[in-house]
């Protein structure tokens, strides 16, 4: 990160400290769930429930193994992501949660490897921009911005990308390594519609309709927070070094 420099950004967006929830059975969600392609809708309230699900997010994403997430990634409709450079839980000040981001600023190509928590094992080259500027929300209700450059720049871009169900792999470059992609996203497809078939998801039109409703409502459905966890094991994936 090159600099911190604080700002309000003028987005109306409603404060509370209700709406608390006990359990969230989340979990990370795997291409091809029909959130990943969702676009996402702003947040319109910071509250408990919020709070309670970005602590979650951050601890799913520790156990991933993962420097960022986004909220669509486990099944939310809504424009905030979380991010740890460091990937490592018990320091609050390395956590970083981006609610409502603005990219503006973009400057300079750089192309490096990228992965995803929802298609784990899966990398690819992605260039993005080199340096970028961020504004968001924190979940004080803070608008603040950052200049970045290197790795935050790539995390931010990355994550707002699933923000308007962009996927990594959309950026790879036609070619060998694009073809290779393809083969492997295939193995996802098929992970899904298997567990479909068992009963382990719904069919995606209902997965969809209940994105949408949340969308609609503007806050996580009651529907979401009493849904039953199946994890998907991933597929095994060819990574030709």
């Amino acid at each position: 990160m090159r600099g911190v420099n604080e700002c309000f950004i003028n987005l109306d967006i409603k404060f509370s400290c209700f709406s608390y929830v006990s359990i969230i059975p989340m979990q990370i969600v795997h291409y091809p769930h029909p959130a990943l392609r969702f676009k996402s809708v702003d947040v319109q309230q910071i509250d408990g429930t919020l709070r309670k699900v970005v602590r979650k997010m951050f601890d799913l994403m520790y156990e991933a193994n993962g420097i960022g997430l986004a909220a669509n990634q486990v099944g939310l409709p809504f424009r905030f992501f979380i991010v740890n450079l460091n990937a490592r839980p018990g320091n609050e000040d390395e956590e970083l949660v981006f609610i409502n981001p603005v990219l503006s600023k973009r400057k300079g190509d750089v192309v490096g490897e990228e992965g995803c928590l929802s298609l784990p094992g899966l990398y690819g080259d992605v260039q993005r921009a080199e340096t970028i500027t961020i504004e968001a929300f924190d979940l004080s209700g803070q608008g603040f911005a950052m200049d970045l450059d290197d790795l935050p720049a790539r995390v931010v871009q990355h994550e707002t990308d699933h923000l308007d169900g962009i996927m990594f792999t959309d950026h790879i470059k036609e070619g060998e390594e694009s073809d290779q992609a393809e083969l492997e996203l295939l193995k996802f497809v098929k992970n899904f519609r298997d567990a479909q078939a068992d009963k382990l998801f719904v069919v995606d039109e209902a997965l969809q309709a209940s994105v949408q409703a949340m969308a609609d409502s503007g806050k996580i459905s009651a529907d979401f927070l009493s849904t039953p966890v199946h994890k998907l094991t991933p597929p095994e994936i060819n990574r030709e070094e």
